[in-house]
């Protein structure tokens, strides 16, 4: 545990993922994750990357309403093909249906974060876009994939940090981290604005 760390304000997750909270444990820091409990339904015509902008700012905001002391943290991702939002796919169908669409294409996932202290009103948000390259997949692989891995809580229906890299040819982007759901360099360069400093 960082030592300086019980003279800073709290720090909260605002997210159930397991995925963001195994990120955010790497910054070596305290916090506690607080389930923002939002509609994530896209608003009509909503472009990916508004959306997940959107939830990222909404799931913040609810948290710190009920911890105004606190500097909390809320992301969200949405999978992006064409401009049509793909997101956590729920179950098997779903999940094979957006494997089959993403097949041979390019998808963006749109992975945003926010951090926000309401005592302070400090409020800043981000959008690292990650640019993936989907190899041509067979249905049979698509399968086998998913009856492995089931990422059936994952935007896009695969997990790039386990055997869903298989199903990629390329990853563009300047955060390894955004494609996992938390881009820790901005949320670093965010907190630090927020008056965490990691490594004082």
């Amino acid at each position: 545990m960082n030592s300086h760390a019980q003279s800073k304000r709290p720090l909260i997750l605002g997210s159930t993922s397991t995925y963001r909270k195994e990120l955010l444990k790497r910054l070596n820091w305290p916090f506690e994750v607080v389930s923002p409990d939002v509609d994530e339904t896209p608003f009509k015509n909503e472009a990916p990357r508004d959306l997940a902008l959107r939830l990222a700012i909404t799931k913040a905001q609810t948290v710190a309403q009920k911890h105004p002391h606190a500097v909390v943290i809320g992301s969200d991702q949405v999978a992006d093909l064409n401009s049509e939002p793909l997101g956590k796919p729920g179950n098997h169908a779903n999940a094979i249906a957006q494997l089959k669409k993403m097949s041979g294409h390019i998808v963006v996932f749109q992975t945003a974060v926010c951090v926000t202290c309401l005592e302070t009103q400090f409020i800043e948000s981000v959008l690292v876009p990650v640019q993936v390259r989907f190899r041509h997949l067979s249905d049979q692989e698509i399968e086998n994939y998913l009856k492995i891995e089931k990422p059936y809580d994952c935007a896009g229906s695969a997990k790039s940090e386990g055997l869903g890299i298989a199903l990629l040819d390329e990853i563009l982007n300047n955060d390894p981290t955004a494609l996992v759901g938390l881009p820790l360099i901005q949320t670093c360069r965010m907190l630090r604005l927020a008056g965490i400093e990691l490594l004082a």
